[in-house]
């Protein structure tokens, strides 16, 4: 098979930076290639257009490969050049990830693991507020909606709430161990009711529903096997729920609860209250997200029950929907989950990539206008334009060098704009981040995107 003929399409200031890395990096990937270098300092404010009128494709070339920043219809450059066009990423730094990236299977993003969320004190809240919460829920990938009842008299709105969201295409299970407030909740359309032991088996046998069975105390299971024969005499459907513990309060042997269920219950449908690790565990809450979710998978625990109250888990429900599209993808074609799904990746972010002090140096050599270039690397701030490069690990000792000099464009508007820059550039380091001068950290799924400034 012959060889890709790439041509790749840049300005003047980053010629050099792609000449080092496509030199070195075409005998990896294996392709034959071309840099043309376009009359324009910045290749990020080129356009579609603009290179379609001055491109000129050697013979033989296969593809060609315009800067990521490059923003347009592509189909004018590919009338001009005869071949396919594609953008690179917008760091060229990033070709060599972006050549030996594996694409992602077609069939990426199924799933079997149904996300119950539960909305906590639904009594307190006005019907409004309840239907908005349950909207939000399902956008973030909630498939029921589970109204969470509080401890006391029954909550004599439940059958209106219910009627209410089912009325909006909501599923809906209810979370009380109240028969007087499970049954209208049931009449009302409620699927699923949690919980059921001792205490409420025997009402169970009436709601015409399925139940979720637990234990009457989790230490040991008290109970359970109890309430799962008594459902299954009256042929109640239900799933199993052997309760996960608190670290501390019994974690690792609750852990073991859900294999010995799935050991004795091989075909039983089975459920993992999660929250009970996300919401009282000080830690971030998608990666213990990702560990239960990929448990359930092997376990075939196909519903999970979570909440998102507590800051550092405010936003589970979303984690769990791109959890469960990630363990289901390792597992089923047994692949590492590694490389699948960046919008978990939150804090960190891509692994930051660095031009190196001799680069910097020699940017600051070549350029000659004096809009100022922001770099965080190596654990200092580095502050370029034409003729000159400042460093410094702290922002505010990089202004006073900057405004020491008496530089002639600046304004409060600059100083604004390199203030903000800055700021992301520390908290960039600070966290191993990959940093780019006008463009939003990564924070994965949580990414605010950022308009261009600089760049206009």
């Amino acid at each position: 098979m012959a060889r890709q003929q790439i041509h790749f399409v840049t300005g003047r200031l980053a010629e050099h930076s792609l000449r080092n890395v496509v030199g070195s990096l075409a005998g990896q990937a294996g392709f034959e290639y071309t840099i043309e270098v376009l009359p324009i300092t910045v290749a990020a404010l080129m356009s579609p257009d603009w290179i379609a009128r001055r491109i000129q494709v050697p013979a033989g070339t296969t593809r060609v490969m315009i800067p990521g920043y490059c923003d347009g219809d592509l189909a004018l450059i590919t009338t001009a050049a005869g071949v396919p066009v594609e953008r690179g990423p917008r760091d060229l730094r990033r070709l060599p990830e972006f050549f030996g990236e594996q694409p992602v299977a077609a069939d990426y993003g199924q799933h079997d693991i149904e996300i119950l969320a539960e909305i906590n004190h639904a009594p307190r809240l006005a019907l409004s507020e309840l239907l908005a919460a349950a909207d939000r829920l399902r956008a973030d990938g909630a498939d029921l909606i589970d109204i969470g009842c509080d401890p006391g008299d029954p909550w004599s709105g439940v059958s209106e709430a219910v009627r209410a969201l089912r009325g909006e295409g909501h599923r809906v299970s209810i979370d009380s161990m109240n028969p007087q407030e499970i049954e209208p909740a049931v009449r009302a359309g409620a699927e699923l009711v949690l919980s059921v032991n001792s205490s409420n088996v025997d009402a169970a046998h009436d709601w015409g529903c399925e139940v979720v069975a637990v234990p009457d105390a989790p230490s040991g299971a008290v109970g359970l096997d109890d309430t799962i024969a008594k459902l299954a005499d009256a042929r109640v459907p239900l799933r199993i729920d052997p309760v996960l513990e608190p670290i501390g309060f019994g974690f690792a042997a609750s852990l073991q609860r859900y294999f010995d269920v799935r050991r004795r219950y091989p075909d039983a449908e089975t459920m993992m209250g999660i929250g009970n690790l996300s919401e009282l565990t000080d830690v971030d809450s998608a990666a213990v997200n990702v560990l239960l979710l990929a448990l359930c998978e092997e376990l075939g625990i196909r519903s999970v029950l979570t909440t998102q109250v507590i800051h550092w888990a405010q936003t589970s429900v979303r984690e769990c929907d791109l959890a469960r599209r990630l363990v289901y993808h390792a597992i089923t074609h047994k692949v590492l989950p590694k490389h699948l799904e960046p919008r978990l990746v939150m804090l960190r972010g891509g692994k930051p990539l660095e031009f190196g002090e001799k680069e910097l140096d020699r940017l600051a050599a070549e350029i000659k206008d004096h809009n100022y270039r922001v770099f965080a690397e190596s654990g200092l701030i580095h502050l370029v334009s034409a003729g000159l490069h400042l460093r410094d690990a702290d922002p505010f000792v990089l202004f006073e060098q900057l405004v020491s000099r008496g530089p002639r464009n600046f304004d409060t508007s600059h100083a604004f704009y390199l203030g903000y820059e800055m700021a992301k550039a520390v908290t960039a380091l600070t966290l191993g981040k990959d940093y780019r001068q006008d463009e939003a950290l990564d924070w994965g799924f949580l990414t605010r995107d950022e308009k261009h400034h600089r760049l206009k």
